[in-house]
């Protein structure tokens, strides 16, 4: 029960202010957002506020922002539908009646010749007198079809009306959501917690490892490797682990002095990633610094967001494979294994979590916030949207290749922590 709060918590977040991006910078634009969803599937929890259907899903795998203009979105009334309207004191169509089967007080009903529900916002066609009728539509007219109210979207509140600037940024602020929440992460854990100071100190050292060997001592401080200056446990951390096998030579400071020892770590395999070992161990101090909790939330959140970057290159380049990858089995698991470590090690797996989840959506593939920045760069440099029928083919063909990717990594997972 632990481990399953603590994955819908982290990662329910996680999901809640990528979308929370979406949805503000879409407001902010002057575009209608039909729903807020966490979660796919299923609806479990909906809540009508506004033009907007906030909702909670069976399968809290993900979420989305549904705009108008967006696929699937529109209602177009045909030629020869038949409808009833009831009128505002304006005299515009206020509610449009799709189906209607009784008859209701007030509401007037006609036979659609033609009809404009985005621009100019009219329906023309025929009473039930057979005289030539037209009505203005109100902007805020609601179609109601078999129970369902569906609020008209005026083309001036869809997404494809707004600008390539205004598109733009609100699909870049989902990723961007993901590092403020982990930037204000590590900025309250510094201000609880304190800030560590990540002195390149060796707190211990194994019996049994190559920094034993070497002559490493308990209370060293590394200083430099192969001539490179060391001023962090995480850089020295960073080069050790990209090096197995390689011999080092790295410089301690014991007792005001300093010498050169020559270190070759041991190639360990994590999860089919070879990476470097020596058996040192780090035990970080904490200091108190109101102040200094800004820049140390800056720093860990850059820091993670080259690492993670470093990390797909390798995947790219095949320094690992794709095995070494996790989808929601595995990050189910690691979840629950870092929350029996404490609620700090799980704020801080929650903020490396969602760096990452920001910049796995940017990525320039076909169905990922990343994919459709790559389409408005493409309309940027040609001065002309692409062909929506063609742009929707290849997202479609990218989410089916995600499909196929998720099951693959999923599998493995399966395999990993279950057989």
């Amino acid at each position: 029960m632990q481990t399953i709060l603590a994955f819908i918590v982290v990662f329910g977040s996680l999901v809640f202010f990528h979308e929370l991006g979406h949805f503000l910078l879409a407001k902010r634009a002057g575009i209608m957002v039909r729903e807020f969803a966490i979660g796919f599937g299923p609806k479990l929890i909906g809540i009508n506020k506004g033009e907007t259907l906030y909702t909670v899903r069976l399968l809290p795998l993900g979420g989305y922002v549904r705009m108008a203009g967006e696929d699937f979105d529109k209602v177009e009334l045909q030629p020869g539908h038949r409808i009833g309207l009831l009128l505002d004191r304006e005299g515009r169509a206020e509610r449009i009646v799709l189906n209607q089967n009784d008859r209701t007080p007030d509401m007037l009903y006609m036979e659609v010749e033609k009809a404009d529900l985005e621009k100019e916002l009219y329906i023309d066609g025929y009473d039930e007198e057979e005289r030539r009728v037209r009505y203005p539509v109100s902007r805020k007219a609601i179609i109601s079809e078999k129970g369902a109210d569906t609020l008209i979207a005026p083309y001036d509140r869809q997404f494809e009306s707004k600008s390539l600037g205004a598109r733009s940024a609100t699909i870049l602020a989902g990723p961007l959501f993901n590092f403020i929440l982990a930037f204000f992460i590590f900025v309250i854990l510094g201000l609880i917690q304190g800030i560590p100071q990540d002195d390149p100190i060796i707190a211990d050292v194994t019996d049994d490892g190559p920094a034993i060997a070497a002559g490493i001592e308990k209370g060293d401080r590394i200083v430099s490797v192969d001539g490179r200056e060391v001023g962090t446990w995480n850089g020295f951390s960073a080069i050790i682990q990209d090096s197995p096998g390689d011999e080092l030579t790295i410089g301690v400071e014991r007792a005001g002095t300093v010498e050169e020892v020559s270190v070759t770590p041991a190639s360990i395999d994590v999860e089919g990633q070879t990476i470097g070992q020596i058996g040192v161990l780090y035990e970080p101090q904490y200091e108190k610094n109101t102040l200094g909790t800004i820049s140390y939330g800056a720093e860990q959140t850059w820091f993670w967001f080259k690492r993670i970057f470093q990390l797909l290159g390798m995947l790219v380049t095949g320094q690992f494979t794709i095995e070494a990858l996790s989808g929601p089995v595995g990050i189910y698991q690691a979840t629950g294994a870092v929350a029996q470590a404490g609620i700090f090690n799980l704020m801080n797996w929650a903020a490396v979590l969602s760096i990452n989840l920001g910049i796995m959506n940017l990525l320039p593939l076909p169905a990922l916030d990343g994919g459709r920045l790559l389409f408005f760069g493409f309309e940027a440099l040609r001065g002309r949207p692409i062909d929506k029928q063609k742009e929707g083919m290849v997202h479609f063909v990218g989410i089916m290749l995600l499909m196929v990717l998720m099951i693959v990594v999923t599998w493995n997972d399966i395999q990993r922590f279950f057989f």
